[in-house]
């Protein structure tokens, strides 16, 4: 029997390249993002290209964190039951400290970090009654190092990240797996205004390789592996001076 996959943040980058993945592997998929006509778009090519075995669509706003849960139970019905969470929703708006941009640092934490709370403490209830499942969030190699001008960015990935440290404890032996990815540069519209992009990938390959990693249900994983898995810890030692003029 197919596995369904949830994903929030699906109408673009690594959600809806994730999205053509996991139905070219035979799952179903329950999508939602803010752009529902972007989703409707997503789902009939999908069908033309692979026709899982079910596609729901939702309009969400993960800052919207009541109806995230009215939103899971939805997709959860109408699809006969969810395996897979993906916490993808994000943005990434290049705020700068003491320069006034505030509303952009409040928004980044409410979408990256909040919202995928909510995403994730309403897969936990689900899958705490249903007695099994798999949550998957998206930090960043960002959550390794504080960078400039990507403050509350990397704030929001570096609280992500220890939330689902604290959620796997929390969870331990509910058979509730807890996968944290760490992608580094995937071309998508979330980077591609940035002069350097070391490393880069096309969103496909990320697609492809966070596909692997969810079905392996690795605890945690950069992605690609190679070579961020050296960079991130090489960036947690870098004087300070060097990160400055990043």
């Amino acid at each position: 029997m197919s596995k369904t996959i949830f994903i929030t943040g699906a109408s673009s980058g690594i959600g809806k390249a994730l999205a053509f993945e996991m139905a070219r592997k035979g799952y179903g998929l329950a999508l939602a993002a803010r752009n529902h006509e972007s989703l409707r778009k997503i789902r009939e090519e999908v069908h033309r290209t692979y026709s899982p075995p079910v596609t729901a669509i939702r309009p969400l706003d993960v800052t919207h964190y009541n109806d995230v849960y009215a939103a899971f139970s939805e997709m959860a019905e109408e699809t006969g039951g969810i395996d897979i969470v993906l916490a993808n929703a994000g943005v990434g708006l290049g705020e700068k400290v003491g320069r006034g941009d505030f509303d952009k640092a409040k928004q980044t934490l409410e979408v990256n970090l909040i919202g995928a709370i909510a995403t994730m403490d309403a897969a936990a209830a689900y899958f705490l009654q249903k007695g099994k499942g798999h949550i998957v969030g998206i930090s960043s190699v960002a959550a390794f190092r504080g960078m400039p001008k990507s403050s509350a960015y990397c704030a929001s990935k570096a609280g992500l990240a220890v939330y689902m440290e604290a959620m796997r404890a929390e969870l331990y032996r509910k058979n509730i797996d807890i996968t944290v990815l760490y992608p580094g540069f995937i071309d998508t519209s979330l980077n591609d205004m940035l002069p350097s992009r070391p490393f880069l990938i096309s969103v496909e390959k990320g697609a492809q390789i966070i596909a692997k990693l969810i079905e392996k249900k690795v605890k945690s994983s950069t992605v690609p592996v190679f070579p961020w898995n050296i960079v991130g810890r090489i960036l947690k030692i870098l004087p300070t001076a060097v990160i400055a003029r990043m």
